[in-house]
Formats: C-alpha cells, sequence, structure tokens
C-alpha cells in the first residue's frame, strides 16, 4: 500500500485544440501513474498541477512568519502558511513523488520552484544545527522515492553530454528534493521538442517506455 503525490507543472494542458500544444511532460507523468495504479495497491493518490494552480511566492511576512515561534504566530500569521502545511502535509503522507516539468529557459518553471519555496521549511521538512559545522542544514523526512518526469526542446543536458553545462532543470530538483524526503531517484526525460524530427518521436517512444517500465518496478517494490 503506498500514498502518491503527483505534481505537474507545465503551463500546457494534457490535450489542446491543437496538439503540438499538449503537454509532454504531463502525458509522460500520466502514463506512468495510470500503469502504477494498476499494478499496485494505492492508500491515496494526491494531485497538484500547479502549472495551472500555482501556490503563492513567498513573502517578507511569510519568512517572518516562518521565524515566529508556532505558539506565538498570529491569527495573520498562521492563515499566511496555511497553504505551506497544507502542502507540507502532503509531501509528509507520501511514499512516492511523481513531479514532472518542462524545461523552461533551462531550469524549472517559476510555479514549481514556489511550491518547492513553499516546503522546504525549517523546523518542517530541515532543521539547521550549527554543530554539523560547514553543512548545518538537514532533512526532517525520509525514506520516500521521487520520479522525475521532464520535457525539452533542446538535448544532450545529462552527465558529460553536450549541453551539460547548460542543464539545470535536473541538478535543481535533485537537490532540493532531499528536503522532501527522497531517497531514492528515478528520471524520465523526453528531449528535442523544438526539433520536431525523428529523433523527438525516438525519445518520445523511449520516454514512454520507461514510464511504464519504471512504474511496473516501482509498483512492485511500492505497493505491494
Amino acid at each position: 500500500m503506498s500514498v502518491i503525490l503527483h505534481v505537474d507543472s507545465s503551463v500546457r494542458a494534457v490535450s489542446n485544440t491543437n496538439p503540438s500544444h499538449d503537454s509532454i511532460s504531463k502525458k509522460l507523468a500520466g502514463t506512468f501513474v495510470s500503469r502504477f495504479r494498476e499494478e499496485a495497491s494505492i492508500d491515496e493518490y494526491i494531485y497538484r498541477d500547479v502549472g495551472v494552480n500555482p501556490p503563492q511566492f513567498i513573502t517578507q511576512n511569510w519568512i517572518g512568519a516562518v521565524f515566529t515561534p508556532e505558539l506565538k504566530r498570529t491569527p495573520e500569521q498562521q492563515q499566511i502558511l496555511a497553504q505551506s502545511d497544507e502542502l507540507i502535509a502532503e509531501v509528509e503522507k507520501a511514499d512516492l513523488i511523481v513531479i514532472s516539468s518542462p524545461m523552461y529557459n533551462y531550469g524549472m518553471p517559476a510555479q514549481l520552484k514556489a511550491w518547492f519555496d513553499q516546503i522546504v521549511r525549517i523546523n518542517k521538512t530541515f532543521d539547521f544545527d550549527l554543530a554539523r559545522g560547514d553543512t548545518p542544514l538537514a532533512p526532517l523526512l525520509t525514506g520516500k522515492t521521487l520520479v522525475i518526469v521532464t520535457s525539452s526542446g533542446e538535448f544532450g543536458f545529462g552527465k558529460g553530454e553536450i549541453n551539460e553545462a547548460s542543464g539545470h532543470l535536473v541538478p535543481h530538483l535533485r537537490t532540493v528534493s532531499k528536503y522532501l524526503g527522497v531517497t531514492e531517484i528515478h528520471e524520465i526525460a523526453s528531449e528535442y521538442q523544438e526539433f520536431a524530427d525523428h529523433r523527438h518521436e525516438k525519445s518520445l517512444r523511449m520516454a514512454a517506455s520507461k514510464a511504464t517500465e519504471l512504474a511496473s518496478v516501482l509498483a512492485a517494490k511500492l505497493g505491494a
């Protein structure tokens, strides 16, 4: 039995009047989730489309509320943190987190960054202790599996590939996901979208195949 938290972040819909405008990352994530749910026992499925319904950006007042001791927060401060509390509770419940994201300007969409900013929060998902020396931050959650589903217009953003230095999406997701309690990461990627040629078609097929295969593997591991 498991709890899935599925977060999509493309501003595009899964299906549009013009199919060329369909969200590739959302479709691939949907393929993965559908196969996983077919093969695993699910306690709860939580879905967030932060591309269409973005979280609030954090503000100075948000930071002030975070650093105010919980018992001393005003009703206004409690309200400011209400969305953050809700999003953190979803992460805490999840065993499997699926995040789909297009690459926008070589990184993650602002909406997805806003989601992380609401969740990565001191004394909720990490703590800070100078006794640890030069690594004072430590995650408070653990044991979660993350599936990262990405789509990009260009190609070669992996380690040792031609555009590695320009690829900030997956490295950023890998870095901040530890504060979600992630200890195991899998990647599914589609490339070449802007080229719209046989390479893109091949990349899509390979990504869809990997989505179904990975879902079956993780369903056997997490959903028994």
